[in-house]
């Protein structure tokens, strides 16, 4: 049923080919930094349009495209002029560009509107885009144009990801730095060029940009960012099209905008590794094992002044050798307790026999780090204390290994307390 009717045909596929393809580039502009560029040479490209129409006298998809793709390449020139022979820094000449480019563009548009030519209905959609008017031929020239795109992006996929990481060893190994800058803003331009017509020169940079920026909270792979980048810019066409499909008052292109909005969102929140709300969990962990090691640490401290590891120390005795929150010593305590770390009785608390190996070793990468400061970066005793107490956290087994050889397996830390083996 949805796709019966060849116009619903020509619109999802010719928005799942914009969108692929400006999603595939955008992740190369998105790690340049050019993600404002893509907004310029959204708006840079409306004059190209109204200049290719003037010359066909309709709206001939290869006139405008051609058109647009002139106008857009002088933006940019603009651009680097700009910043090359002035000391205006690039957002400002990325904002003066723009303006100007969207300016003489709005200026063209009226007066073709004005001089009564009935072929020019329909163009004012280019600066917000209605993706329900394309055609058959314009599904076959965005075809065209995707596939150049994508073959470009896979010939020069190496050039281009060492550009994008490491543009100066890229020069150092002789590549042609400069031509492969050309080459990606070419395609970023063709990109832009081929979805305005769907999204509009307003929205065309979210097209290009949201899903590389979505998809790089997902992987540390370019070659996966890229294939996600490519799924969430599909999803969207899918979305944009159907919600067009099922309510035809909804514009496609801002519906392809708000699901790829959704989508971002989903990644920056949630994603593995990169998201907000995993980044609080791990920081929340994070405190909840600092302060266990810091008690740990405290009941061996205590068992040390003592001589004896199993003793039970009420609450207030703990507060006392090492000051925190009383509501949170209490769950702090009982969290160790629960991990069997701890055990209590109507006196207090004692530590298990796991309790005394953890706290032991907590205390012995305290003292030792204590040591190394200042034996090799000759920091004084008495100011090493503070530090000592947030790497002792994270040190891993084998840095320990390398600290004890390092420092021939010492006794003592610098205050001449016993470093426990």
């Amino acid at each position: 049923m949805y796709f019966s009717d060849p116009n619903i045909r020509y619109v999802t596929l010719g928005c799942l080919l914009l969108t692929g393809s400006a999603a595939v580039v955008g992740c190369f502009a998105f790690l340049r930094k050019k993600s404002l560029l893509g907004d310029a040479l959204a708006h840079a490209v409306l004059p190209g349009v109204c200049l290719g129409f003037m010359l066909a006298g309709a709206k001939n998809p290869v006139y405008l495209l051609a058109g647009a793709f002139v106008t857009g390449w002088l933006s940019v020139y603009a651009i680097d002029a700009i910043v090359r022979h002035t000391k205006l820094k690039e957002d400002t000449a990325v904002g003066l560009v723009l303006s100007v480019f969207f300016g003489v563009g709005i200026l063209l548009l009226t007066s073709i509107q004005q001089n009564g030519n009935a072929a020019q209905s329909g163009l004012d959609h280019f600066l917000f885009g209605k993706a329900a008017s394309l055609l058959r031929e314009d599904v076959l020239v965005f075809g065209a144009v995707a596939l150049a795109l994508v073959a470009a992006i896979v010939l020069f996929y190496k050039e281009l990801k060492l550009l994008c990481f490491d543009e100066n060893f890229a020069r150092a190994i002789g590549l042609p730095v400069r031509r492969l800058e050309w080459l990606l803003t070419s395609l970023t331009v063709l990109a832009v060029v081929t979805g305005i017509q769907a999204v509009g020169v307003v929205l065309m940079a979210a097209i290009l940009i949201t899903p590389a920026a979505a998809a790089r909270c997902w992987t540390n792979r370019l070659g996966v960012m890229v294939v996600l980048s490519a799924v969430f810019g599909g999803i969207a066409a899918l979305t944009g099209t159907a919600v067009s499909f099922a309510a035809p008052a909804m514009p496609t292109g801002p519906w392809m905008v708000m699901t790829l909005f959704l989508i971002a969102m989903v990644s920056f929140g949630f994603a593995p590794g990169r998201g907000l709300v995993p980044r609080w969990l791990r920081q929340y962990r994070n405190r909840w094992q600092i302060a266990e090691d810091n008690l740990l640490k405290a009941f061996y401290q205590l068992g040390e002044q003592g001589q004896d590891f199993r003793s039970y120390y009420p609450a207030s005795r703990l507060l006392e050798h090492r000051p925190v929150p009383a509501s949170r010593l209490n769950r702090t305590l009982r969290r160790l307790r629960r991990d069997g770390y701890l055990r209590s009785n109507q006196t207090g608390w004692a530590l298990t026999s796991a309790g005394q190996r953890h706290g032991q070793r907590i205390t012995r990468l305290h003292r030792l780090w204590e040591l190394y400061l200042t034996q090799y970066l000759r920091i004084a005793p008495d100011h090493v204390h503070e530090d000592a107490e947030m790497i002792e956290h994270i040190i891993t087994p084998e840095i320990e290994l390398k600290l004890q050889e390092l420092l021939q397996y010492p006794q003592h830390d610098p205050h001449q307390t016993k470093i426990p083996n």
